[in-house]
């Protein structure tokens, strides 16, 4: 496990973005989005979903009936992708130099989930990881009008925790969420992929 490497800076928060940050969670992402598409007649390829992480989940229904001339209903869709990625939990790992970071410095500076998931798979995500008493503020789906690249998650969560957002370091594993945090006015720490073979579990 490589330690994360963080820019220097007196920061005073926290912000941490869960899929793929905190959580090796992407891999149980998408066998949830192939089912849910695939059960309407459509397909979600592998490439695609990861060129796509960070993207709003009812954008991306609506990025897919636009590429493939479906119709698919998007708020069906979102609700079954969602009920599929936490009846699989109990398979989830965690982002091991990242949990590691989150524990030792909890209690030293405040923290914060942003992420483009709803609060209840945020929750499920957490609670399965043993994390969701360290994380007094989540920002999910629900929390904005504007998901990433767009600044909003973040200012919402700096405004929640009371921290300028110069003051926030970001912690981000897709380039939309390193897009947002740059466009918020805040530093941040790319955390790397989990290096896998395949995802079928």
């Amino acid at each position: 496990m490589s330690p994360l490497v963080l820019p220097p800076g007196d920061f005073k928060a926290y912000l941490f973005d869960l899929d793929g940050t905190i959580a090796d969670s992407m891999p149980l992402h998408y066998l949830g989005w192939k089912q849910a598409v695939e059960e309407h007649g459509g397909e979600f390829p592998e490439d695609l979903f990861y060129a796509w992480a960070g993207t709003p989940l009812p954008r991306t229904v609506e990025l897919l009936n636009e590429r493939y001339g479906l119709s698919m209903p998007v708020t069906d869709v979102v609700h079954r992708k969602e009920s599929l990625y936490l009846s699989r939990l109990p398979d989830l790992e965690p982002i091991e130099s990242v949990v590691h970071h989150i524990h030792a410095s909890h209690g030293s500076i405040p923290f914060a989930i942003v992420s483009g998931s709803p609060r209840t798979s945020i929750i499920g995500t957490l609670t399965q990881l043993g994390l969701i008493e360290l994380f007094p503020v989540l920002v999910g789906a629900e929390d904005y009008t504007r998901g990433k690249p767009d600044p909003e998650p973040f200012l919402t969560a700096a405004t929640q925790l009371g921290v300028a957002p110069a003051d926030c370091l970001v912690f981000e594993d897709a380039d939309t969420g390193i897009a947002a945090a740059t466009a918020a006015g805040m530093q941040w720490v790319r955390v790397p992929a989990p290096a896998r073979s395949g995802i079928d579990r």
